[in-house]
Order: C-alpha cells, then sequence, then structure tokens
C-alpha cells in the first residue's frame, strides 16, 4: 500500500468530520471507519525498512519456548493454518495473517488464597479501555467461583458474553494485592513487543466484531468460548507500524471525542434555549409578552426544531395554549361559557328524568385554591363531569382476545390521539355482549388510558363497533361539547400533571372514575372550541411535517456520510 494512498484517506477522514458531525450515529460510524481502516493497512503508510511480521513471528516462537520452559505458560497447542476462505481481506507485504492465540498467551488460573482484588465485568471502563476504580477487593473466602483468572500489568481482558462485547480493556497498572480476573473474560497477553493497544483496537473493530457475533453459542445468554476466540484471524503488521497506527487512532479517535462534545455541548444548548423559550411563552403576563416570546420562537424556529425532541415539546405546548386560551382570539360574540353550562345541565337533568343516564350529584362547587391557571372571562372552570353524560371505567377483567371477531379497544392500540389499526385486538360476539352490559361505546365516545400510559386517548370513530379492554375508561361528552376538545382537555401535560400529583398507590400510577369526575378542565365557548380544535389540527399536521424533514434531512445526512465512506 503506497503512501500517498495513506496519505489520500487521512485527508479524506479529515475533509469529512463535519459530515460525521451533522449525521445520526456518524461519529460511531466514523470510529468504526477508522478502526477498518488501520486493520487494513490503510490508515498510514508503510515503511520499507520496517522490520516485517514474519520475522515477528520468529521472535515470538522463541519468546514462547523460553516462556515454556520457564514454567511461566503451558506449551501451546499447535494451531491449525488459516484457510484462504477464512482471510477477510487482503494484507499488504511485510504483514501476516495468523491465529490470535499466536500472537498472546494466558498466565493460567488459580483459586485465590489470600485477599485479591477481583476484576468482573463491570469493573472494566469500556469508554477508556482501562480498569476503572469499581474493583473489590476480596478475602479468598469470599471468592466467587468465577474468580480464577491471572492478569498482570499489559495484559488485555476481553469480556466473551454478548451484552458486554465491547468491554474490553489493558491492565494498565500493578493492583496490589494481586489481581485475579472472572473467567468471563478471555486473556490476551503480547508476546514480545506486540501493542497490546493495537490488540485492543482490533478487538473493537468490525470486523472481528462481526467473527465473534457469528460464532457465539446460546439462546439466553449468547458467548464465544476460548476455544472459538483465539481461533479468530489477526492481521500481524511490522511492530513499528502498529505504534504508527496506535498513533494515528488516538489521534483520532481524540477528534471524535472533540466532536460529540461538541454535539453534546450543541444540543445542551438547543436544549436550555428551548425549555426558556417556551416558558417564556407559557408564563406571559400579557398579548405583549407572548408575542416577543413566540417572535423568539418563530426567528431561531429552524434551528430549535431541528430535532425530533423538541417537536414532542411543541406538541405539548400548543395543547397548553389551547386549554390557557392563548391558541385562538376570543370573540366577544361568543355565547359565554356560562350560559353553555346552564343548556348541559338543564340537558342532562330532562336525561336524568328520562331514566337515560344516572344522577352521579357532582358538586358543581369550585374552590379557586384548586384553580390551576387564569382564564378567558367568558370561558368556565368546569368538572369534566359537568360536561359529560357519561363516565364508566372499563370491566375490570382481562378479555380473551381471538384472532377475528370484534374490536376491543385498550392501550395497546392507540397511540398519540390515533388507533393503530395493526395493533387492533378482538374478541367473540359472547365477549362483546358481555363488555357492553353496562354502556356500549358509540361514536365520537372518548377513550382514555386509566393506568400505564395515562393521558393517552382516542375518539370512537363512525361505523367502529367495539367494547372497551382493560385500563381504559369512556368519557360520553354532552352534545353542545367537541368530543375533540375534551380529549385534548384531559390529554394536556397540564392536566395530567395535576392529575397525577395527588396518586399515592403502590405501583403503576392510573386514575379512577372518581378522580376524573371531579377534576377540572376550562370551558370555552361552544364556538371558541370549534376554533381551537381547528386550529390544533392544523399546527399538528405542521408538526408531522417538521418530524417527517427531520426524517427525510437524517436520511439525506446519513446517506451522504455513506457516499463518503465508501470513498475511503
Amino acid at each position: 500500500m503506497s503512501s500517498v494512498m495513506n496519505n489520500e484517506t487521512a485527508a479524506l477522514l479529515e475533509k469529512h468530520f463535519d459530515t460525521a458531525f451533522d449525521s445520526p450515529n456518524g461519529i460511531k460510524k466514523l470510529r468504526e471507519l477508522i478502526l477498518t481502516l488501520a486493520m487494513q493497512s490503510k490508515l498510514v503508510p508503510q515503511d520499507p525498512i520496517d522490520r516485517p511480521a514474519s520475522e515477528l513471528l520468529k521472535a515470538i516462537e522463541t519468546e514462547k519456548k523460553k516462556l515454556v520452559k520457564e514454567g511461566k505458560i503451558k506449551k501451546p497447542k499447535p494451531l491449525p493454518e488459516i484457510k484462504h476462505d477464512e482471510i477477510p481481506y487482503d494484507l499488504p507485504k511485510g504483514w501476516h495473517w495468523v491465529r490470535l492465540r499466536t500472537i498472546c498467551h494466558d498466565w493460567g488460573q488459580k483459586t485465590p488464597d489470600s485477599l485479591f482484588t477481583y476484576i468482573d465485568v463491570g469493573s472494566i471502563d469500556n469508554k477508556r479501555g482501562v480498569i476503572s476504580n469499581d474493583v473489590q477487593l476480596l478475602e479468598s473466602v469470599d471468592a466467587p467461583s468465577r474468580a480464577r483468572k491471572i492478569v498482570r500489568k499489559g495484559t488485555v481482558i476481553y469480556s466473551t458474553v454478548r451484552p458486554y462485547l465491547l468491554n474490553i480493556a489493558i491492565v494498565d497498572k500493578d493492583f496490589n494485592p494481586e489481581p485475579i480476573a472472572s473467567t468471563a473474560f478471555a486473556i490476551l497477553h503480547p508476546f514480545c513487543e506486540i501493542s497490546n493497544q493495537f490488540i485492543y483496537y482490533y478487538l473493537r473493530s468490525p470486523i472481528f466484531i462481526d467473527y465473534v457475533e457469528s460464532t457465539m453459542k446460546g439462546v439466553a445468554y449468547p458467548a464465544i468460548n476460548d476455544g472459538d476466540f483465539f481461533q479468530g484471524c489477526f492481521p500481524l503488521p511490522p511492530i513499528a507500524e502498529q505504534h504508527r497506527i496506535v498513533a494515528e487512532i488516538d489521534r483520532l479517535m481524540a477528534r471524535c471525542d472533540e466532536l460529540e462534545k461538541l454535539r453534546t455541548d450543541r444540543t445542551q444548548k438547543r436544549t436550555i434555549v428551548h425549555t426558556a423559550a417556551i416558558d417564556r411563552l407559557l408564563t406571559a403576563k400579557d398579548d405583549r409578552d407572548f408575542s416577543n416570546a413566540w417572535s423568539f420562537i418563530t426567528q431561531h424556529f429552524s434551528e430549535l426544531y431541528s430535532v425530533k425532541e423538541n417537536v414532542i415539546e411543541l406538541r405539548k405546548v400548543i395543547l397548553q395554549l389551547a386549554v390557557m386560551g392563548k391558541l385562538v382570539p376570543q370573540d366577544p360574540n361568543d355565547e359565554p361559557a356560562s350560559e353553555l353550562l346552564k343548556a348541559i345541565e338543564a340537558e342532562k337533568q330532562r336525561l336524568v328524568e328520562a331514566g337515560k343516564i344516572k344522577d352521579t350529584k357532582i358538586s358543581s362547587f369550585i374552590d379557586p385554591i384548586d384553580i390551576s391557571s387564569k382564564i378567558p372571562d367568558i370561558w368556565k372552570w368546569v368538572r369534566i363531569e359537568n360536561i359529560c353524560e357519561v363516565i364508566v371505567d372499563c370491566p375490570h377483567s382481562t378479555p380473551k382476545f381471538i384472532s377475528d371477531g370484534v374490536i376491543c379497544l385498550d392501550t395497546n392500540s392507540f397511540k398519540s390521539g390515533n388507533i393503530n389499526q395493526q395493533k387492533l385486538r378482538y374478541v367473540s360476539e359472547e365477549t362483546y355482549l358481555d363488555r357492553i352490559s353496562r354502556l356500549s361505546p358509540q361514536v365520537d365516545d372518548v377513550i382514555f388510558a386509566r393506568e400505564g400510559s395515562v393521558g393517552e386517548s382516542v375518539i370512537v370513530p363512525k361505523e367502529m363497533r367495539c367494547c372497551l379492554g382493560q385500563r381504559v375508561m369512556l368519557f360520553r361528552p354532552a352534545k353542545e361539547i367537541f368530543s375533540r376538545y375534551l380529549q385534548l382537555s384531559i390529554s394536556n401535560p397540564l392536566f395530567l400533571t395535576k392529575l397525577l400529583s395527588v396518586y399515592k398507590g403502590i405501583g403503576a400510577k392510573h386514575v379512577n372514575v372518581k378522580d376524573m369526575r371531579n377534576a377540572l378542565v376550562p370551558l370555552p365557548p361552544t364556538a371558541e372550541q370549534r376554533r381551537i380544535v381547528e386550529k390544533i389540527d392544523r399546527l399538528m399536521e405542521f408538526c408531522d411535517r417538521l418530524e417527517e424533514t427531520i426524517e427525510a434531512t437524517k436520511i439525506k445526512q446519513t446517506d451522504l456520510l455513506n457516499a463518503v465512506m465508501s470513498r475511503v
């Protein structure tokens, strides 16, 4: 491999660090590319005066025999030759493919007989590749059965269990008392002057990770055994080139660290600015403050809403502004909510007298201390019971589901206000009739998650014959109330935060029918409800487009990064 080509490779890497910065997982991919290029001899130029790997292999054999003679290691078993189909790629002159066991040895095992330093899988600082300070000093009587493998300064240890594959470290100091590692590690102590840092980087490279994952055995706890591990192929460069490669990897990884810090700082700054801007919007004292707060957001919109996390927060803010009366202007010609409430009460009384609904006798008195925010003068704070004909809990039993039948609506089948058709579950006709004995859901009823994802809700669409599953309750709004407005009222963050703040139960948070009947919501005039719903639907569609744009940008950035990397 010529020095010109390696210099060009390095130049391409340098040139496109900014591409990796903007791409999702770009820095992670860049790190993988750096290791891939390094192990393919494409990262630094070769030097013809370097002592070739073939000479290094002779020195390894000499040292191996010496250590065996001195009784420091056991005589290794002969290794099978590497077959042609095992070779992942061609190496330049001076390099040599060998089995991993060829270039390293272990120090054997022992049962601890005195105080020792125990190195477990959790003792690895896998970001820095060293043993962390979180090691245990144990007496021999307290030794775990896995505490057996001897390690020394300079040893590379590699966790062979899947969840910890990148728990790799170099023992970088002399531990006192004696260090003993878990049998969950493969132990690699380099022969001769082979760089343990080069070994470390190779073990983290995509080529070796692919080998390990293809060789692992087991279902519950997949792992690679020592035999298969040390049969892996290893690209052995001259010693001098190993050190040049390690130095260049260190330099480029430091650049990646800098990029990650810059990205983290940028993300934190954007989050801080966005949080402050939203808070200013929600706490605006008058129209002028609100206008100024919104002006700031619009001026920095493209930066603030270039990530989905902020769009999610924007959706919440839209709902909060809606129930605060700040989303659409009030119209003095609208009939005030107090008149609307009188009409609802009269209709509910008629239905009670006709025996169509029960009189729940919920008090309409509202203590001012319970009011969470100021609302427009023509609005009114009301209890949910006062604007619903019916509020009913789901049957408290798990139905038997079948592959096809009548829809059973539960929290499994809805998210973000929409019904997920792919996750609908079904019950038999008999089960359906049993579950609607209290109440049959009808069009425009609001189904609300009372447990688990509390606050998720959907509106029953036209022509949907269904019953209620578990962990939900049903709201049937009065005819003068828009179902969509009721839905957003009981699903917005302000309402949910207050509702769940009084929860004192054990286990998952949940609400009951009594909680919801007594809960307070702000009621606007009917005409304003319509304007709010229409505005929210438009804004939510806008948020959908924002998220689609963000996703498209991510795909474009990823494709660009992949195209750039394919040139290296």
